[in-house]
């Protein structure tokens, strides 16, 4: 599919935006996590004793903190309930780590609260996955051979855009949540300035990966319709 793509520059004038929003936000998030990985909390709190004391202090003691490998590989698990934390993030001492750690505590808290859009995103969860893997196989089938597969494909693929929609309100509360419990007595006004460039330019690629599916989209409707 993507070799179909290669060749209609129409395509790549959809997803242009998506795609140097996406270069500058990972660029920023190297840049800000390699500078403030070296900046260290007064405290000396690490990824993993913040996420603790958060939790403690939810009374979520069943969340279980776990160290995986890789970089920035930090993610919250609800079907294990498990947040699992980097090895640049867990043991560390850093205004990033915390600002990490802190984020994916959010989403922790979002799960035991039910929070509404994380709801809503999950429950898309299975249709999104389904999109995602056949969308692309039934559209390079409908343009060439059979036309009502191609608006199937593209109905499956919105499902995935939705999805990615449905991502950023998930992503921002989490980032909000963070902001608001490093502020409550555990990072100062000049280490808050690291965590906010962290979360801000990490915020950035989702809102990039989001430009670059629904430009997709409608580069896929402009097609459809061609075809019609």
């Amino acid at each position: 599919m993507m070799g179909l793509y290669y060749w209609d520059m129409k395509y790549w004038l959809y997803i242009l935006p998506g795609l140097l929003l996406a270069m500058y936000a990972q660029g920023k998030i190297r840049e800000n996590f390699e500078h403030y990985s070296k900046v260290y909390n007064r405290h000396q709190l690490t990824g993993r004793s913040l996420a603790e004391r958060i939790l403690k202090k939810y009374g979520m003691y069943d969340v279980k903190i776990e160290r995986i490998r890789g970089n920035l590989t930090d993610h919250y698990d609800p079907s294990a309930m498990t947040l699992r934390l980097s090895e640049d993030v867990y043991d560390s001492t850093s205004i990033a780590a915390l600002g990490i750690a802190a984020h994916e505590v959010g989403h922790a808290i979002q799960h035991e609260e039910s929070y509404g859009p994380l709801r809503f995103r999950n429950a898309l969860v299975p249709l999104a996955g389904l999109g995602s893997n056949l969308s692309y196989f039934l559209i390079f089938i409908g343009l060439m051979f059979y036309g009502p597969l191609l608006r199937l494909g593209i109905a499956l693929f919105a499902i995935t855009v939705l999805f990615q929609l449905l991502t950023l309100p998930v992503e921002y509360d989490a980032s909000h949540r963070a902001k608001v419990l490093l502020r409550d007595g555990v990072l100062d006004a000049s280490e808050m300035v690291g965590v906010e460039k962290i979360l801000s330019a990490a915020a950035l690629t989702y809102v990039a990966s989001l430009l670059t599916a629904a430009g997709t989209l409608l580069r896929l409707l402009s097609l459809g319709r061609r075809n019609d």
